[in-house]
């Protein structure tokens, strides 16, 4: 790696600025020619920079990989200059089906249908084809269903550097090996709440109505569900 910590820095900051997108540690790595573990440390004492700076712009952690964000003071401002570009919110089956998808992962369709008394592979369907969740393998169940999870796009839509700054749910997390139900409704709503606390905008207008079982119409992804 370069042996310049300015010039590894500024590097970063350049594949940063210009992928867009989260740079993950590996690919910086690879591209400095360097250790990993030597990067992340750059990384992170460069996030340390932008936030003692205080400026406009700050690097936020997403699991191995860092981006550069707006800070969140200036919300407002770049709102204001969007307009009228909106942030469009997941109907609350979505939110229902994510926020179980959240905790639980890995989890079958079988068991998200079982914690909502209510189908939801139209759901799921229209998750996938917004990369909130993907498939993440099979479980050992009979038939061996699909088993899904969340994204780096979840993390990144409702601003999580991990799964570990998912709001505490008490008595949701259980031990993943047990299979379980939940009857209270009320625990539904509080996890959605909290998954969708800080979105703002209109219901995502690529969502068709909830049909006559709650269930959200979407279409169906290239991914399918369980079989």
């Amino acid at each position: 790696m370069m042996q310049n910590k300015k010039m590894a820095k500024s590097a970063l900051e350049a594949m940063m600025f210009v992928t867009g997108e989260p740079l993950d540690v590996r690919s910086a790595a690879e591209a400095l020619d360097g250790e990993k573990k030597e990067v992340l440390q750059l990384l992170t004492e460069l996030q340390d920079e932008y936030e003692e700076k205080a400026g406009g712009i700050r690097i936020r952690r997403i699991e191995d990989s860092f981006q550069f964000v707006t800070a969140r003071e200036n919300d407002v401002f770049i709102e204001k200059l969007c307009t009228p570009v909106r942030v469009k919110r997941l109907s609350q089956a979505a939110l229902e089906v994510l926020a179980i998808i959240a905790y639980r992962q890995p989890v079958t369709r079988g068991e998200i249908d079982s914690i909502r008394g209510i189908k939801s592979e139209r759901v799921i369907d229209n998750l996938i084809n917004k990369k909130m969740i993907e498939v993440t393998g099979r479980s050992e169940a009979v038939g061996r269903p699909y088993t899904y999870g969340t994204t780096q796009e979840f993390l990144m839509k409702f601003g999580f550097s991990s799964l570990k700054n998912l709001p505490d749910i008490q008595d949701f997390e259980e031990d993943r090996q047990t299979r379980f139900s939940v009857e209270d409704p009320e625990l539904h709503q509080q996890i959605s709440l909290d998954l969708n606390q800080g979105l703002d905008g209109e219901q995502d207008e690529g969502e068709e109505p909830e049909g006559p079982e709650g269930d959200a119409v979407a279409e169906t992804g290239e991914v399918p569900g369980e079989n």
